[in-house]
């Protein structure tokens, strides 16, 4: 793995292809805002600027600024600390991969997680540091490292990004949209009916005239969905080559048992916890058992 601590693996390239088309509209939401505020002098410049601003996913301050302000984590304590470097110095050691090339910080939290985040952070809830073996630990250390090794953090938030401003946009004509009906609903009928036919319409325009870009922009939050659960079994494989796959598989069945306690309690109260077809489409992270089933190759028994 030294030789290629900062890869982009299939997953990586998969997350950055499926958001071209976001990225596409925000280059033109971004360059009509830019020319209609700043003229045709400027205008370019502040486009400029926001298609190098990508470059911030890369550097440090800015990092450990949104580290702190978006994803609300902070510098580990130094007792946190001295728990924390000699596990992640034995799982980055395994991987020859220098430690100090990462940032490691805390989540305040009672959940088992961690998370890698831009190009440099590694973020632990308080629970994982503090409630499960050591040996657990550096297995979920080493998953997000496998997680930064493959690119997928860089790749995730340089998407991310670069199709914000098309997000933005889309935003705010829904919220246009609705206004526009609700309006028509307090006059009559027949105006909510025209307007529900000219949006349709509009659509309808969209999907005939650039196919190539409205089609991908539907699909693209289920294909994001599918490179997540597909990161997640990559990062998975890359704990488990540093020898983490029993502690690993540990480590999933108290997310299963979390889940199973969850069911119990809502079918006691009358209730049905269950994921929708549509839900298991777009969620980000394969189910427990599949993880499981994926690290069993990895145990000594089963060569």
């Amino acid at each position: 793995m030294a030789a290629r601590q900062r890869g982009a693996d299939a997953t990586a390239v998969g997350q950055l292809a499926t958001q071209i088309p976001g990225f596409l509209v925000s280059l033109v939401v971004v360059a009509a805002f830019s020319l209609t505020t700043f003229g045709p002098v400027m205008g370019p410049v502040f486009l400029l600027v926001w298609l190098a601003s990508g470059a911030l996913v890369f550097h440090r301050p800015t990092e450990l600024l949104f580290a702190r302000r978006v994803l609300k984590l902070r510098a580990p304590l130094a007792e946190e600390r001295a728990r924390l470097e000699p596990i992640w110095r034995e799982v980055t050691a395994r991987a020859g991969i220098e430690g100090d090339t990462y940032e490691l910080m805390i989540e305040n939290s009672t959940d088992l997680n961690a998370s890698a985040a831009a190009g440099h952070i590694v973020g632990v809830t308080t629970y994982a540091l503090n409630r499960i073996p050591s040996s657990n630990l550096a297995a979920v250390l080493a998953h997000e490292l496998g997680h930064h090794t493959g690119g997928h953090a860089w790749a995730g938030l340089l998407g991310y990004w670069y199709s914000l401003p098309g997000r933005i946009a889309w935003a705010v004509a829904r919220a246009f949209a609705r206004a526009a009906l609700a309006v028509s609903r307090v006059f009559s009928v027949v105006a909510t009916g025209f307007l529900y036919l000219f949006l349709g319409c509009l659509l309808v325009t969209a999907f005939l005239t650039v196919p190539y870009l409205a089609v991908p922009l539907v699909a693209a939050p289920y294909l994001l969905a599918y490179a997540g659960r597909q990161g997640e079994l990559r990062a998975d494989q890359a704990a488990a080559a540093l020898g983490f796959a029993p502690q690993l598989i540990e480590v999933l069945h108290h997310f299963q048992a979390e889940e199973d306690a969850a069911k119990a309690l809502a079918a006691v109260h009358g209730k049905r916890l269950g994921q929708p077809w549509l839900a298991k489409l777009l969620s980000s992270h394969p189910d427990n058992y599949t993880r499981m089933r994926a690290l069993e190759p990895h145990f000594p028994s089963a060569r």
